[in-house]
Parts: C-alpha cells; structure tokens; sequence
C-alpha cells in the first residue's frame, strides 16, 4: 500500500491514512461545489442543456470515484493499482487521489 498510517512516522514518497483523507474530502467538496454550480446555471438555459447534461453526468462519475476511493481506503487497498497490484506513486495519487491505477496500466504499457 502506498498509505502510511495517520499514527506512524511519515515515509517519504508516500501518503498517510490522514493526507490521502483530506485529499479525498477536498476533492468531494469541489466537485459538490461545481455540480451545484451547474445545476445553478440549468435553471433557464435551454440552449446548453447538452452541455451541462455532460458535465453533470461527468461531475458524479467523478464523485462515485471518489467515494470509491473513501472505500478502498477503508478497507486497506487505497494506492493499489486495481490492474497490475502494484503501489500507484504518492505524486499521482496527490494529483488524483481517487485513481485506481498507475500510470503505466492507465496507459494500457504496464
């Protein structure tokens, strides 16, 4: 696991329990935050609705993501690639904290 635990020391390179925690809930209150924003910005525009139909649809497949993550963190597989069971690297996961894999197998090289 890539995850250090909140009561241990940090290790360089990697994330604690705590760190990918607050990564996680930030990046929930952001994508909360937009998808009202959208919802805000339907109200009385017939002409986007395609638009926002997307971004709506693409903000709560984040948010399933990212709850996903809140699971994988539960149950100790956070910062395992899902393909290849390999650690994903702390800089990815600061990035994207809710991925399930590493670079290489998101690529389709690993």
């Amino acid at each position: 696991m890539t995850l250090g635990s909140a009561a241990s020391p940090a290790v360089p390179g990697r994330l604690t329990d705590h760190e990918a925690r607050q990564r996680l809930e930030h990046e929930r209150e952001s994508r909360l935050t937009q998808l009202k924003a959208i919802e805000a910005a339907g109200a009385g525009q017939q002409a986007a609705d395609d638009l926002l139909a997307a971004q709506r649809a693409s903000t709560r497949r984040v948010l399933k993501e990212i709850d996903a993550a809140f699971e994988r963190l539960a149950d100790g597989t956070y910062g395992r690639c899902q393909d290849c069971g390999e650690a994903v690297p702390a800089e990815r996961l600061e990035i994207l904290p809710y991925t399930r894999h590493c670079v290489g197998c998101r690529r389709g090289t690993a």
